[in-house]
């Protein structure tokens, strides 16, 4: 079976603070490659198929910076013109390729991470998983993954369940084809529900909770070196902590 990537790369990055004209987040340069070019690299490298992009904010910048690129792999891009309302329309826009009967690697363009995380979702015995940070910073930002009894029983920012466990989500997910089929109806269940300002997030978890598809599995990356890059102190912590430890 085949296996297809698709980043969620159409946003702003307005919690950056930066220009209103400044480029994608996912053209920000970590030792002279931009965190999309080194997607595409560890995704090829992994032997993925296609790479398929969601896009909205300066799409054409994103486009410019694949064609420079020298990669095996297929890209293409999907376009949401409604980018600033949020990323479940992002996750709509990308219902066909989430229906094409592949196994699909969902992730955020906004992450510098190593390699190996990317590994441990292709070789996963789960054929739906996630990857489960167990070293975080607790507080309101991080989207927390929550276990009990050996099972996940939220997935959310905000915790409101006893849990066994918790950890943090990288962002990044396998989906079979069946999850992906299901994960394509639930963002179209929020978007004809108006619940287009939702983040694609809700429409994971109520999969991970009660929903159809393939149970997920876990992915334990605790000790892995990543970083999602929201604020301005973020890209400081990439710079200086992070990409030292990936090489």
């Amino acid at each position: 079976m085949s296996t297809n990537a698709l980043i969620l790369a159409a946003g702003v990055g307005a919690r950056l603070g930066r220009a209103d004209d400044a480029p994608p987040k996912a053209l920000l340069r970590f030792g002279g490659k931009s965190l999309l070019a080194r997607h595409v690299e560890i995704l090829a490298a992994a032997g993925v198929t296609k790479i398929v992009i969601g896009v909205g904010y300066r799409a054409a910048l994103i486009e410019a910076e694949v064609a420079s690129l020298e990669t095996p792999v297929g890209i293409q891009f999907v376009t949401n013109p409604d980018y600033r309302e949020g990323s479940m329309v992002t996750l709509w826009r990308l219902r066909e390729a989430l229906r094409a009967g592949d196994e699909i690697l969902l992730m955020d363009a906004d992450v510098l991470y190593h390699p190996e995380m990317i590994t441990r979702l292709m070789t996963s015995r789960h054929p739906s998983c996630l990857l489960y940070d167990g070293d975080f910073e607790p507080g309101e930002e991080p989207v927390k993954i929550c276990i009990r009894d050996d099972r996940i029983v939220e997935f959310r920012k905000k915790v409101e369940v006893a849990y066994d466990s918790c950890g943090e989500s990288v962002g990044f997910f396998r989906l079979s084809p069946a999850t992906a089929r299901a994960l394509a109806d639930r963002a179209e269940h929020y978007l004809a529900a108006g619940r287009r300002a939702e983040m694609y997030e809700e429409a994971i978890r109520d999969l991970l909770l009660d929903g159809p598809g393939d149970p997920f599995g876990i992915e334990d990356v605790t000790g892995l070196p990543w970083i999602e890059i929201d604020f301005p102190e973020d890209v400081d912590r990439a710079e200086n902590e992070i990409l030292p430890r990936i090489g």
